[in-house]
């Protein structure tokens, strides 16, 4: 499988005057292109503001986002036209930088759901197989046994919720997955836990998009290529070797050598975020 982002550029609406409500539309990612195959493992770095996370959550559909040029396909089809639901059915799955708590739901009764709604309604989980794989997947993840029976992430430390992250994407198997800095907030131990995981998952079935800002969740991870963000564009793409570089040497010379101001991005970084459209291509819009 194939996806495909070409030329993507995305604003996002922020409050210009929190008094009178007024809002102004900032450019963040400023033509992206990127090609994803499955079997594959990706990576990008690149300094805050600079996209990366803005990229991934458009790639799935968040709301804050707007479209303004370019597309994203899966072998052929256009990821832009889909509900966020569709993209997941899809195979496209999204470890969120902040997950969110949800009171009422137990981790079990939720990842059981979102497995069963991409079996679709002829075919049926069997409940034994169920257990038994979150079982093994909860070992693997040297998480608490008692787990699948609490309610999703709530009461959980920063390294819990991004431990379960990483559960409900080996339970769903997902043939993209983007792992959106699921490296913050993990302590030594937990980081080499989850970075195994996430390389034992490697296949000609499945895909990954990590976006970090350090080397250190990497040694785990054995990363094919490496894209390195500024500006709202990928500017140098390569393999593990960009790693070792920017972890020396920073950012800095990745700007000098291509004439990138190197204070750009602080315009974004400062103002606040309101929602905005659908992350759906203004141009296609009409298909919907």
């Amino acid at each position: 499988m194939k996806l495909v982002i070409k030329d993507l550029h995305v604003n996002v609406e922020t409050k210009e005057n929190v008094e009178n409500n007024k809002t102004t539309s900032i450019e963040i990612l400023k033509g992206v292109n990127l090609e994803l195959n499955t079997g594959e493992m990706h990576a990008i770095m690149g300094p805050n503001g600079t996209g990366k996370s803005t990229l991934a959550s458009v790639i799935m559909g968040d709301p804050r986002y707007i479209v303004t040029q370019g597309e994203i396909t899966l072998d052929g089809e256009d990821v832009l036209t889909m509900s966020v639901d569709e993209r997941s059915r899809k195979g496209i799955f999204l470890a969120m930088q902040y997950p969110n708590e949800i009171q009422g739901i137990t981790n079990s009764d939720f990842i059981k759901s979102a497995m069963q709604v991409r079996l679709g309604k002829d075919k049926h989980i069997s409940l034994f197989k169920f257990i038994k794989e979150m079982e093994k997947s909860v070992s693997e993840l040297k998480m608490n046994s008692d787990l699948p029976h609490r309610y999703i992430n709530e009461g959980f430390s920063g390294g819990e919720k991004k431990r379960n992250e990483i559960l409900q994407m080996k339970m769903l198997k997902p043939n993209f997955a983007i792992l959106d800095e699921i490296d913050s907030g993990l302590d030594v131990d937990a980081l080499k836990i989850v970075g195994e995981n996430v390389d034992a998952m490697k296949g000609e079935n499945f895909c990954s998009l990590i976006i970090t800002h350090y080397q250190r969740l990497l040694d785990y991870i054995n990363v094919d290529h490496v894209h390195i963000m500024v500006d709202g564009r990928i500017v140098l793409s390569g393999g593990k070797e960009l790693i070792q570089k920017i972890d020396q040497e920073g950012y800095d010379w990745i700007k000098a050598e291509l004439g990138i101001d190197p204070k750009i991005n602080q315009e974004y970084l400062t103002r606040s975020v309101s929602l905005g459209s659908c992350a759906l291509n203004t141009n296609n819009s009409e298909k919907k």
